[in-house]
């Protein structure tokens, strides 16, 4: 009898660590691995090794508890060169589709979090402390046959959504960029190729950062890739080790004639004087760049900037001066997570006079892109 594995493994061929491109040595150039035992016992896990056969090894009990990388106050002042020289790799052992109810209907179990990018406003580090470099689960395999039983039971779906009106949608990319874990392993690549098969579900991913070896991918429209944009004046300070917001841009008809669908990800919105007309410019230039084609399946979602007390307390040790325009009290209300985390949000008044300026400059500027939710 032909297992599920079996079958996944048809499916999802590995591919010598060679035709994996790399990284560029600016973004990631692993000096350090720090690495679960059973990494070393996977196909995934050995891919990646043969990948940067000079990075020094250390094995670790858990890819989440490194003494002396994770907790420790003294890493911020290397954050971004911790990003650019250390990988971790362990085994994703708690599987689960988290409902979601904006960009995807589940977040999908993580195949990697972390990032080589340094975003000042990313929400992923202020679970790890002081450091967050990209760490990677070699158990693909799991991942998407976990995947498969969880879309399969679902079946189809019931009646169209903002999210989308015939899939269930899987964000494979929440806690990470998958277009800059594409560089590292195929675990991007055999997730494309998992939904292109899959045929009630599709996948969807957020990215800063053009890696074209994505084109090849042969998503057949199951894969939605949302560029995130802001004005190139704000990504320059906050957007630490991104593609810059023109060569973002310029990827987005390639990526749908490869076959993906594309939609726009404005997020963070970030409230300073003269941003609209940051953002005119930005509508403008999609409008000139971006094909018919491309804009008939155009969708957006907005999201107004989020602050968090415990990461501006990181940035002010690696980059304050992106903090001059995160953290501004006097314009933010104060909202209390769940665990109990500071959040800082602009004040009610004045995000509901933003978002409906920003709503209405991008239907003026951009009108075929469908708004599908903004706050």
């Amino acid at each position: 009898m032909t297992t599920l594995s079996q079958v996944l493994q048809a499916l999802i061929p590995p591919r010598p660590a060679s035709l994996v491109n790399p990284p560029p040595p600016w973004l990631l150039n692993p000096q350090t691995i720090y690495l679960e035992p059973a990494v070393e016992q996977l196909a995934r896990g050995q891919q990646i090794l043969e990948r940067f056969p000079d990075a020094e090894r250390i094995l670790v009990d858990s890819h989440w508890k490194i003494p002396g990388l994770f907790g420790f106050e003294g890493n911020v002042g290397d954050w971004n060169k911790i990003k650019r020289d250390v990988l971790v790799l362990g085994v994703k052992k708690s599987l689960r589709a988290e409902p979601n109810s904006r960009s995807s209907d589940f977040i999908a179990p993580s195949h990697a979090n972390g990032c080589a990018m340094a975003c000042s406003y990313c929400y992923v580090p202020r679970q790890k402390g002081y450091a967050n470099p990209i760490s990677v689960f070699v158990n693909i395999e799991q991942i998407a046959a976990y995947l498969t039983r969880h879309a399969t039971k679902l079946g189809w779906k019931a009646e169209p959504s903002q999210i989308d009106p015939i899939y269930w949608v899987y964000d494979i990319g929440c806690n990470s960029d998958c277009s800059v874990d594409a560089m590292v392993s195929d675990n991007v690549r055999d997730l494309v190729s998992l939904f292109r098969t899959l045929p009630t579900a599709k996948a969807t991913f957020a990215t800063k950062f053009v890696n074209r070896d994505l084109l090849s991918y042969d998503p057949q429209g199951k894969t939605r890739i949302r560029l995130s944009l802001m004005p190139q004046r704000m990504a320059k300070v906050v957007d630490v080790r991104t593609s810059p917001i023109a060569e973002r841009i310029g990827i987005i008809n390639d990526l749908h004639e490869a076959g993906y669908e594309v939609h726009l990800n404005f997020s963070p919105v970030i409230y300073y004087e003269g941003w609209q007309a940051d953002y005119r410019e930005l509508f403008d230039q999609l409008a000139q760049v971006l094909k018919p084609e491309v804009k008939d399946q155009l969708g957006a979602e907005i999201i107004f900037l989020t602050h968090n007390e415990k990461l501006h307390q990181i940035n002010l040790g690696w980059h304050p001066k992106g903090e001059e325009l995160l953290w501004n009290p006097e314009l933010q209300d104060t909202k209390y997570s769940q665990m109990g985390g500071r959040n800082l949000r602009y004040k009610r008044g004045l995000k509901a006079g933003l978002v409906e300026e920003f709503n209405a400059l991008l239907n003026k500027h951009l009108p075929e892109c469908r708004i599908r939710y903004a706050f």
